[in-house]
């Protein structure tokens, strides 16, 4: 008896080793996951926070006002430690999706030339987007077009009107989300081709469903709740819910998780690099928020590290949830129009819209 659950018990192990070594032979000789150089500069990059302090002078140029009367020190060691919540969500993630069969997002992309292509036009376009929002907004209202609100995740730095709120969802659906999906659409991709159909709902559901719990219980411990009354948080909710989808959600969805993620995999052929490359372009989306300064080469230098080291994080778990899943709305419904633009900016919300 002894004899055969140590049989059974070798047998398990033995298939383990090799499922782990044929997932590995395609991306790196070594069986280690730093032996890809991408592992490296990320962690290299986030080495980057210690710059903080020399450059700030021990005062940050950024108006953020959740984070007021907070010193710059406890600021940069939040901003080193920043992608740790992600990461422990990557591991649930894989635990989760560890028995299905992860779907081959590499053949849903283009051979490699077609995908190269694709992807520096995807990226001039979205480069132009940004840029264009930046001179608009700043001459409609005075401040640019971003991808997140004014007073998501940071606290408002200014009054706005409803008006301005939906005129910045609009701008971002149509031009990240509703143009390239219509443009990819008419050059023959599929929804399983741009990673919007399901190869395994109830698995979706389950990661959705667990990873919005713990995203969600982690963002109200951490503020000790919204601060609003309950009628203020079912009604703001909802109008918060439907502004971030349109203004930040689909276009992140459609523009990284859906169109470049399967390119990015094909070109480097590495998950490891992939899932980093999607959380360098998330932050990349992101340079121009609405409390970054660029006005000196100093403040510029910590907008960038600030952008990439609080948006890093983010990026990393919505780049490895589509790439367990293959389906960019797992990452959408479990790590971000809910958690945070609901549980976190719903208060915003509430004060534009005057809701009491």
């Amino acid at each position: 008896m002894a004899n055969d659950k140590v049989s059974i018990f070798l047998y398990f192990v033995s298939n383990k080793i090799e499922s782990w070594s044929q997932t590995l032979r395609p991306r790196v000789k070594s069986k280690s996951v730093f032996a890809e150089r991408s592992i490296w500069a990320a962690l290299l990059l986030g080495l980057r926070a210690s710059a903080i302090i020399p450059l700030s002078h021990g005062v940050l140029p950024f108006h953020r006002p959740i984070l007021e009367g907070i010193s710059v020190q406890a600021q940069a060691l939040l901003q080193f430690l920043s992608p740790v919540p992600p990461l422990l969500l990557m591991g649930v993630t894989y635990l989760l999706t560890r028995k299905r069969i992860v779907p081959d997002m590499a053949a849903r992309a283009p051979k490699a030339r077609v995908a190269a292509r694709e992807m520096a036009a995807l990226w001039g376009y979205g480069a132009s987007v940004l840029a264009v929002g930046q001179i608009l907004g700043r001459w409609l209202v005075g401040e640019g077009i971003g991808l997140h609100l004014d007073g998501s995740l940071f606290g408002a730095t200014r009054t706005q009107t409803p008006q301005e709120v939906w005129s910045w969802a609009v701008y971002n659906f149509v031009l990240y989300a509703a143009v390239p999906y219509l443009f990819f659409s008419r050059r023959g991709y599929s929804h399983e081709g741009l990673n919007l159909k399901s190869s395994n709902i109830r698995n979706d559901a389950l990661v959705i469903f667990v990873v919005l719990a713990l995203e969600s219980t982690l963002e109200l411990a951490g503020k000790g709740g919204p601060g609003i009354t309950g009628h203020q948080f079912v009604m703001g909710g909802m109008i918060s819910f439907v502004v971030h989808l349109l203004g930040t959600g689909l276009p992140v969805m459609v523009f990284i998780y859906s169109i470049l993620l399967p390119r990015y995999l094909r070109l480097t052929g590495s998950k490891s690099t992939t899932v980093l490359l999607g959380a360098l372009s998330y932050a990349a989306l992101h340079v121009f928020e609405y409390w970054t300064v660029y006005d000196s080469l100093p403040h510029a230098a910590l907008s960038v590290i600030f952008v990439v080291t609080t948006f890093f994080g983010p990026g990393l778990i919505k780049s490895y949830l589509t790439l367990r899943t293959g389906n960019a709305w797992v990452h959408l419904w479990a790590y971000h129009a809910i958690a945070p633009h609901v549980i976190s900016d719903t208060p915003v919300v509430v004060k534009i819209f005057g809701i009491h």
